[in-house]
């Protein structure tokens, strides 16, 4: 059967294998022998794909990181006609299914950081995952000219990050509904600063001869500027 499957099929059954296995289980604690059982495959065919299990399990990462990328941006450009603001929240409504869904286990990259604190090719793998996710809110929030705006972008991944843990560590079913409520009320700051923004560029100067006074109610009106003696 393995001599009929293409080089393709063999590294994603390898891939596949070490997926689930890795995840449900830790890495540490599944050997390469068992993934190449798994996916039935020849030891030596395994190594012409990956030449040890570091390798393999920085493949692994990545191809969790792109399809979990996919999922959300998939999402994200299904909503292209809507507001940035909702585009930006439907990113936690994909979280929140992810998070839903059987077997969850946490963060698979903060998994494998642990487990490799010092692998230069899995904390590679790590940082290629974790660049994908602040480039998307940046570019979403764009159209509410905060593209620009790191705090906002990181706040927003955070929230994610929080979420994940809370799901894994204290068994939240609402971590993303959470995220996203708190996502929301960021936005709604940044709409509400950037109105007031606008409106204070809109304001009419004071005349010229006038200075700013307050009235009674401690509002500031124009008040005529005496002239000055012997002008």
């Amino acid at each position: 059967m393995e001599r009929k499957a293409g080089a393709g099929q063999v590294r994603e059954r390898l891939l596949a294998a070490a997926d689930e296995l890795f995840y449900a289980e830790g890495i540490h604690a599944v050997g390469i022998d068992r993934v190449i059982a798994e996916s039935r495959v020849a030891k030596s065919t395994m190594y012409v794909h990956f030449r040890t299990k570091e390798d393999l399990v920085a493949e692994y990462l990545r191809r969790r990181s792109d399809a979990t990328r996919e999922r959300v941006t998939g999402e994200v450009e299904a909503r292209a006609q809507e507001p940035a603001e909702e585009r930006i929240l439907a990113v936690f409504d994909v979280f929140h299914e992810l998070l839903s869904e059987p077997g969850f286990r946490g963060c698979p990259f903060a998994n494998a950081a642990a487990e490799y604190p010092h692998h230069e090719g899995i904390q590679a793998a790590v940082a290629y995952d974790r660049a994908w996710l602040p480039a998307l809110f940046s570019r979403l929030l764009e159209p509410l000219e905060a593209d620009a705006d790191g705090e906002l972008v990181t706040a927003l991944v955070q929230l994610y990050d929080g979420a994940v843990a809370a799901a894994h560590l204290d068994h939240s079913k609402t971590s993303a509904r959470t995220a996203r409520r708190v996502a929301g009320l960021l936005l709604a700051a940044r709409r509400s600063a950037m109105n007031g923004r606008s409106a204070a560029c809109g304001a009419p100067w004071p005349a010229p001869g006038t200075r700013g006074a307050s009235d009674e109610g401690g509002s500031r009106t124009a008040a005529r500027v005496p002239p000055v003696q012997g002008a």
